[in-house]
């Protein structure tokens, strides 16, 4: 669970001339802190602050506390000098919540107070919009990052952008403590996929762990009997396993998928890229072989694999699962001009769990462009709306690129492979030029659910570029 901090600011000289001022305001807090608690995020809420002393204090505490981010909820009037010794120090994300208590003063009522000072305490809590001028500009220029949630207590859009920065804060997170496992090797003359891992980790904080194909074999060599069998039984609960799966097939599967789950557990991997090939007929080309099943169980358990070594798209998949939305392993098929759609998907592993209804579990007598033959998966993601993903690597930066369309009906290839029919509210000729402008490498994650809100503000977190196509 990550932790966000909260403190709200307003001007102490306010508190003795209108009664009850302070009270009110910090209520409102409150309320704001409240529902914080039920986004996934433990609020270490400072209160209110209205002094640089007391701004120092919250500064201490919150950085005591290691917050991941912080919500600066403006009250009323303040001043800027308030708030510069705490963003100073803590030198993480801001969110400036310019949060009135309702979404318009109700004039008739408020003129007829009768009494101007009444009527200047009750404007003064509702005087939010007074103060982030000024604090956006003593940011600027003090070099401090920030963004804005403006609107009023209750709004569900109001809640709905908490949410989504605390979901990006999270995602954030998971990025930075996940370990990333490569195992094997390139696909060989796919340019496109050669990564800088040194650039993979400064971009996300991911570390990159080198597994080998020997203790890999290793550990496949020591899979008991009884965990075999049990590994069959989970293909068939996780999988409609069609009659032409041979039974040594399955076992030959079930065998590489403890092996890769024992994998996953010695070196703690959060997610893994992997590609070989080697000598014709070499012991490990057995194993390789067979990993489709077992990659596509830990895909569909929050350990994203991407085949062809394609590690910027092992993170793009990561991002996408950490949002909770999926992210299976993609790649452009063909189009249908006639329905306006794009196909999209891939031979390999999948995540089952965005399927339209169950994975099935299939033969294939040849991996075209790679060695052998053995199980596949065959699935079409969920229809509804969907988010395609790709990290970039550019000339001089990596960064994100987004579009949001929708997984759509239709005849789909059944050839063995995850397939869907995808489209977008630009077409699918304006978007396969508008994507392909931006040199993403081939591959793309796709999840279910419209999330580029919460990709973007992922991106300011990291300080990385997003582009959004549609």
């Amino acid at each position: 669970m990550i932790k966000v901090g909260l403190f709200g600011i307003g001007l102490d000289t306010y508190w003795s001339q209108f009664d009850g001022l302070l009270q009110r305001l910090e209520g409102y807090q409150k309320q704001i802190a409240d529902k914080m608690q039920t986004f996934g995020a433990e609020v270490i809420n400072v209160g209110l602050i209205d002094s640089p002393v007391k701004a120092r204090e919250a500064a201490d505490e919150l950085k005591k506390n290691d917050v991941d981010m912080v919500f600066l909820y403006v009250s009323t009037y303040a001043l800027s000098s308030t708030v510069l010794p705490v963003v100073q120090k803590l030198k993480c994300p801001m969110i400036i919540l310019n949060i009135q208590p309702v979404a318009a003063i109700d004039y008739e009522k408020f003129n007829n107070l009768g009494d101007r000072g009444l009527m200047t305490g009750e404007w003064l809590a509702h005087c939010q919009a007074c103060s982030v001028p000024e604090l956006a500009n003593v940011f600027n220029r003090s070099g401090i990052g920030h963004e804005f949630i403006t609107g009023y207590l209750g709004e569900q859009w109001v809640w709905d952008e908490m949410q989504a920065w605390i979901d990006a804060a999270h995602v954030a997170s998971v990025m930075n403590k996940n370990r990333l496992g490569v195992l094997g090797h390139y696909y060989c003359g796919m340019l496109d996929v050669y990564s800088d891992l040194t650039k993979q980790s400064a971009a996300f904080g991911t570390h990159i762990e080198i597994v080998e194909m020997c203790e890999f074999k290793k550990y496949r060599d020591e899979a008991s009997f009884e965990a075999i069998e049990e590994k069959i039984k989970e293909f068939h609960t996780t999988f409609d396993v069609l009659d032409a799966c041979e039974d040594d097939e399955l076992k030959r599967a079930a065998k590489t998928s403890v092996a890769l789950d024992k994998l996953v557990e010695v070196h703690n991997l959060g997610s893994l890229a992997y590609y070989y090939e080697g000598e014709s007929g070499n012991e490990y080309e057995n194993i390789v072989t067979s990993v489709i099943a077992g990659n596509t169980l830990l895909t569909g358990k929050n350990v994203p694999v991407a085949g062809e070594y394609e590690v910027k798209n092992a993170q793009a998949m990561k991002i996408m699962d950490a949002f909770g939305v999926g992210g299976s392993f993609s790649e452009f098929y063909a189009m249908d001009f006639n329905d306006d759609i794009v196909m999209l998907g891939h031979d390999g592993p999948a995540h089952f769990a965005i399927a339209q209804g169950k994975v099935q579990l299939v033969p294939l007598p040849v991996y075209h462009g790679k060695p052998g033959k053995g199980l596949s998966i065959q699935m079409t993601v969920k229809h509804g709306p969907v988010t395609l993903l790709s990290v970039v690597e550019g000339k001089d930066e990596v960064f994100l690129l987004v579009a949001e369309g929708e997984s759509v009906v239709g005849p789909t290839l059944q050839i063995g492979n995850t397939n869907s029919r995808y489209r977008f509210s630009i077409g699918a000729r304006a978007f396969i030029n508008e994507w392909s402008k931006q040199g993403p490498a081939h591959h793309c994650a796709i999840g279910v659910g419209h999330i580029a809100n919460k990709i973007e503000k992922l991106g300011k977190l990291l300080n990385l570029k997003v582009v959004k196509i549609c």
